[in-house]
């Protein structure tokens, strides 16, 4: 079975056409179980139609491929199309399912068969599909086995499905511009042709001119403008006139007739000549023409009349002295607009041999860019064509590389998460049948790579990952395989592998690996990984499963300082459910508002006087009770969810404000790092106070240490802004992180609130460490002209250490604890 398996996955990637595939998937079926009836079936949901791609009937017919669609209107009882709006596989004789599935007996549908196996191809949640085989003879039945085995079938028949359509379209696509480059061919040879013929009629007209410039006598001039215009147009009866310069009497230097005789000199009257000559305008008539003008009284013909006749003026400086005539006594010869151009273009050049000089030199331009465009498209022309047979040559090509792109990265040329998560299935399948056979997943990711891509730019950083990946990949041997899933993300698969000890071995030799410097360009980079592994487990049934566990041990890694490997065991998995179900239960929080603000004061420490609140942000968790925020905040950053608790307890805060007994207490909110870095920060808090009414002094905020170093030159205009506003700034926590005045006179702060950690420590005769440190920040708070405010006062003596350190401002659990906000109407 598990060759057949491997048979008909390499089939779902050969170059068989679908019907052949099929077929010998069929083979393949028939050889593991009972299938002389099988049919693939191929589903449009859209339009609820099926056609079969394969079908195959024990009655001996040739198996073969339907065309047809059949619609399920048409066949409500049909039980592949139950399977296919189902969604799910069936098994049983067809009495059975019908009768469980409420379908009336068809006859049309074929006989009733002992067995009937049908299962779905689904891709995603849309079903594209079905295969199914069913058994006429008692002895032959189907099992859950064989539901299995068909199922597997199934997804490999859509892949491949899949995969051909997706060949066809690339086909289709290559003879449509196969079509369209024939088309363009096409039109090249007919521009080809025209540009030849023009070509040679732009000859013609280049002779006349050279005519005109060639020493001779005139004779030979006309016998040569009447031989080059004789290789263009039937010029058999063709002669030349000119008016004499009295324009009393019309020559004739040149004329050659069929019929008549030639003629020498005769008066102007209105024959038809003198009738081209008086109008400057080229005549062409037919014989019918003529007699009707002639009838008219507007001229005469001599000689005899002709079928079709064509004279044109010989116009300088926009008079005529003359005009070259052809006509025809043949009704099969006639005369058109192009012999008309001819002839005008002929008897220009008999007018005025001045102007034929200067129009030569110009035809010959002409005739060379005739030449050069006509070289250039038949260029094109060839280009086109070859270009024509270089797709046609590589498509396999096309194809082959299509294929490689699609499972490998395209920068270190290592297997992509497509080609991982393959191979990751091929051993879980393994695994399923032989739990004897280990294997594991290494997740890796490089340390601090985002710092280097800041740093030395995304060219070295692609630098970077390519040397790791190479470094990573010399670690691994055959059969274990290295992938790239994106950024700076690995995985290293280890097969058959004989316990934990092996991964965690690999593991430290890929630590030791990319310990050594990265030469980028003139920097020496050092990097780090941090690995999570996941052990081939009976709990996985998908290789997504196992990416995440090993994603979740590798945080755990960089949680634990970087460098390092961490194993993925229960007590990771219950903390990663944890965390997941807290997230969840924090975004129904935001429904159920159930964040709610606590309200601590801030007292005068010589009289207990109250000045201000600071508002702590409480959970009201609806199974787990009143959370603080160090249970809860953490997640809350992670998620992107912080700042809509935030917005939500700063509302809250605003409706309290108002019932506060003493209306000049300030209350000090808290704004995290992330919250405070947005842009719309300070618009949106004075909009909000001002929808409430409240005095912008009343609300100050308070920000840590980290706030204002993660975006310096940010955190100092959003402090001025609000400063600006009214609202003041305090910076909380302080002695716990950086404590420099280097950084601290550079923000526009109001005030310092000293760490709990430090008032903890103080005592009544202000000896050790703590009263030292304190001293300190209240000088340092002096020289910048800040208030002090302690936090965590929770004795009498701590209150009596502050006061004689000169520390007037404090708040603890010695003057109150926090309150609901709600319960806060008197408190003073």
């Amino acid at each position: 079975m598990q060759q057949a398996l491997y048979t008909i996955a390499n089939l779902v990637y050969s170059n068989l056409d679908t019907f052949e595939m099929l077929a010998r998937i069929h083979d393949v079926v028939g050889k593991l179980t009972y299938a002389e009836n099988f049919l693939v079936a191929l589903y449009d949901d859209a339009r609820d139609v099926m056609a079969f791609a394969y079908y195959a009937d024990a009655d001996g017919a040739t198996p073969s491929y339907r065309e047809e669609e059949l619609h399920a209107s048409d066949y409500p009882n049909s039980l592949t199309f139950a399977v296919l709006h189902g969604g799910r596989s069936l098994l049983g004789s067809s009495v059975a399912l019908r009768k469980q599935l409420g379908l009336a007996r068809d006859y049309s549908l074929g006989p009733e068969c002992v067995d009937w196996l049908g299962v779905p191809m689904i891709e995603g949640d849309c079903v594209r599909g079905a295969v199914a085989v069913q058994s006429y003879d008692e002895n032959r039945r189907y099992s859950e086995d064989d539901r299995n085995l068909l199922t597997f079938v199934a997804q490999h028949i859509l892949s491949a499905v899949t995969r051909k359509q997706a060949h066809e379209e690339l086909e289709l696509k290559v003879l449509r511009r196969t079509a369209e480059l024939a088309d363009i061919n096409s039109a090249l040879r007919e521009e080809v042709t025209e540009r030849q013929h023009a070509q040679r009629l732009q000859a013609a007209m280049f002779r006349i001119t050279e005519l005109a410039s060639e020493r001779g006598s005139i004779d030979e001039f006309y016998s040569g403008v009447h031989g080059v215009v004789g290789e263009l147009l039937n010029a058999r009866n063709f002669f030349i006139s000119l008016i004499s310069e009295d324009r009393n009497e019309l020559s004739f230097p040149y004329f050659v007739d069929e019929r008549d005789l030639p003629l020498s000199v005769r008066r102007m009257t209105n024959g038809i000549t003198e009738w081209v000559l008086r109008h400057r305008k080229p005549l062409l008539a037919t014989e019918t023409d003529i007699r009707s003008l002639m009838d008219a009284g507007e001229m005469v013909m001599f000689g005899t009349l002709p079928k079709c006749w064509l004279g044109v003026p010989s116009l300088l400086d926009e008079h005529a002295v003359g005009a070259m005539v052809v006509q025809s006594y043949d009704a099969e010869s006639d005369y058109g607009p192009a012999e008309q151009e001819i002839l005008q273009f002929a008897s220009f050049h008999i007018a005025t041999a001045l102007e034929r000089k200067r129009i030569q030199e110009g035809l010959r331009q002409a005739h060379a860019d005739l030449e050069r465009r006509v070289e250039e498209r038949t260029e094109e022309l060839k280009l086109a064509n070859e270009d024509l047979y270089k797709q046609i040559a590589v498509r396999k090509q096309a194809e082959s590389q299509l294929m490689h792109e699609a499972f490998h990265d395209g920068l270190t040329g290592l297997p992509n998460r497509a080609a991982l998560l393959l191979r990751l299935q091929e051993l879980l399948l393994r695994y399923r049948d032989d739990r004897q056979r280990l294997f594991a997943v290494l997740f890796l990711d490089l340390d601090r790579f985002k710092v280097v891509n800041d740093s030395v730019g995304h060219l070295l950083g692609d630098e970077l990952l390519v040397e790791a990946a190479e470094r990573i990949t010399r670690c691994i041997r055959k059969p274990n395989s290295v992938a790239r899933l994106g950024g700076d993300e690995f995985t290293v698969l280890l097969e058959d592998i004989d316990s934990v000890e092996d991964a965690c071995r690999v593991a430290n030799d890929l630590l030791a690996t990319l310990v050594d410097p990265i030469r980028l360009g003139d920097k020496e980079i050092y990097t780090s990984a941090s690995i999570g592994i996941a052990l081939s487990h009976p709990r996985y049934t998908r290789p997504e499963e196992l990416l995440r566990d090993a994603d979740v041990a590798m945080y755990r890694a960089k949680a634990h300082g970087r460098q390092r490997f961490e194993l993925f065991d229960d007590a990771l998995r219950q903390e990663a459910l944890n965390v997941l179900d807290l997230e969840s239960d924090m975004r129904r929080a935001l429904t159920r508002d159930e964040f709610e603000p606590y309200l601590q004061p801030i007292v005068q420490l010589a009289d207990g006087r109250v000045l201000g609140y600071e508002a702590l942000l409480r959970w009201r968790h609806h199974s787990r009770g009143l959370l603080l925020p160090e249970d809860f905040l953490a997640v809350a950053e992670e998620s992107g969810n912080v700042e809509q608790i935030d917005w939500l307890l700063y509302e809250k805060v605003c409706k309290s404000i108002a019932s506060l007994d003493n209306n000049q207490a300030y209350v000090s909110i808290n704004v995290s790092a992330r919250h405070f870095r947005s842009p719309n920060l300070v618009a949106n808090l004075l909009d909000m106070l001002k929808a409430y009414r409240i005095p912008n002094w009343r609300v100050r905020i308070e920000v840590t240490e980290g706030a204002l170093l993660q975006e310096p030159a940010q955190a100092s205009a959003t402090i001025l802004k609000l400063r600006d506003a009214g609202i003041l700034t305090s910076l909380d926590d302080f002695g716990t992180g950086y404590s420099s005045l280097s950084y601290l006179h550079s923000f526009p702060l109001h005030a310092l609130k000293i760490d709990r950690s430090f008032v903890a420590e103080l005592k009544s005769d202000l000896s050790g460490s703590s009263a030292a440190v304190v001293r300190a920040i209240l000088a340092l708070a002096g020289s910048l002209n800040l208030e002090v405010v302690a936090e965590g006062i929770e004795t009498t003596s701590q209150c009596q250490a502050l006061m004689k350190l000169e520390c007037s401002i404090g708040q603890g659990y010695l003057f109150a604890h926090p309150r609901p906000a709600i319960e806060m109407n008197a408190v003073t």
